[in-house]
């Protein structure tokens, strides 16, 4: 595989940091919470502060390419004195340890410490000032903490509850493995091209799979210009509208981002934006991943993508987003 020369952001070393190896089944009670939430124990005085503004900044900032502001995370704030049993039981839980007495100031992080599958950040500091600089010189390793936590519960559950009949449709087309979810269905499917979909009667998650030869030697193939124009190429030609001259395409709203990623050993080019439908009202936001085939001869590109005009998005992405990175080579999966 070809690499970048843009430096990786490398979500597989923390979530590598912060694995705990346990080979048989968790007797810990499962997490409780809503997905997408974070229990903040911090006391009142310092959360109503700066520390508590620092907290929300990184932790409650917008969601990018979204159509709508939402949170990346929901918040619960709740004091050390009231951090009884109930609560220990959350999904995400963020402990701020402020005490005089701290002599080694930093961030530990723990897996399953009072249920499964749980996140524990624990930010130890001998006073705010000092447990401010401390969260914010971590904050994005903080979130990725978090997002990694987020999506490996949901890639289990998909794997747990798997519609197994469409994994080998991935793999004949692009030699590779992808783990969906009871509900997800093959609406199309093409030499190069494949579209799965769960309808729901108000929300609609997709994944697209789909691939294009490459000049091996072409430096411009991951620039998102030509990114967005190839995803308009293949969903133009094959995701028609309800009407007449109406297909998917991508919303020139907003200029769609990329970042450059590694994740369990695979370099891809994330892109992120927002989709409407030409000539129609629909729309929505996507993520995709492109990188190339295991011989370089081509561009794979897996997306996913979600209709949900009377709900908020976040957690909608966020649960089709993981299904991307179940993705695994053949090789690599029967390991």
């Amino acid at each position: 595989m070809k690499s970048f020369v843009k430096i990786f952001i490398v979500v597989a070393a923390v979530c590598a940091a912060v694995s705990c190896k346990n080979s048989g089944k968790s007797l810990l009670p499962n997490v409780a919470g809503k997905a997408g939430e974070v229990l903040v124990v911090l006391e009142k005085g310092y959360w109503d502060t700066g520390l508590g503004n620092d907290v929300r900044d990184v932790l409650a900032r917008p969601c990018e390419y979204l159509p709508q502001r939402e949170p990346l995370y929901s918040l619960v704030d709740i004091s050390p004195g009231t951090f009884t049993d109930m609560f220990k039981y959350h999904r995400n839980i963020l402990i701020f340890n402020i005490d005089p007495s701290v002599q080694k100031q930093g961030i530990v992080y723990r897996n399953d410490v009072w249920a499964h599958p749980q996140c524990v950040i624990q930010v130890n500091a001998s006073n705010a000032d000092s447990a401010a600089v401390v969260f914010s010189e971590n904050g994005e390793i903080i979130t990725s903490t978090l997002e990694q936590a987020e999506r490996n519960r949901i890639i289990a559950n998909n794997i747990q509850y798997e519609e197994k009949e469409l994994c080998p449709e991935v793999e004949q087309v692009v030699g590779g493995k992808l783990h969906f979810p009871y509900g997800y269905e093959l609406k199309k499917k093409t030499s190069n091209f494949l579209w799965f979909e769960d309808e729901r009667q108000y929300t609609l998650q997709g994944i697209f799979v789909y691939k294009y030869p490459v000049d091996p030697k072409d430096t411009t193939v991951f620039n998102v210009k030509n990114i967005v124009a190839k995803r308009n190429e293949f969903l133009k030609e094959n995701v028609p509208g309800m009407f007449d001259n109406t297909y998917m395409t991508t919303s020139e709203y907003i200029t769609p981002g990329i970042r450059y990623l590694k994740y369990h050993g695979m370099e891809f080019v994330e892109t992120r934006g927002l989709w409407e439908v030409f000539n129609d009202y629909m729309g929505g936001p996507f993520v995709s991943h492109s990188f190339y085939s295991q011989d370089g001869k081509e561009i794979i590109v897996l997306e996913a993508w979600v209709y949900a005009a009377k709900y908020d998005k976040r957690q909608y992405l966020r649960q089709t987003e993981s299904i991307l990175y179940s993705f695994s080579w053949d090789k690599v999966a029967e390991k």
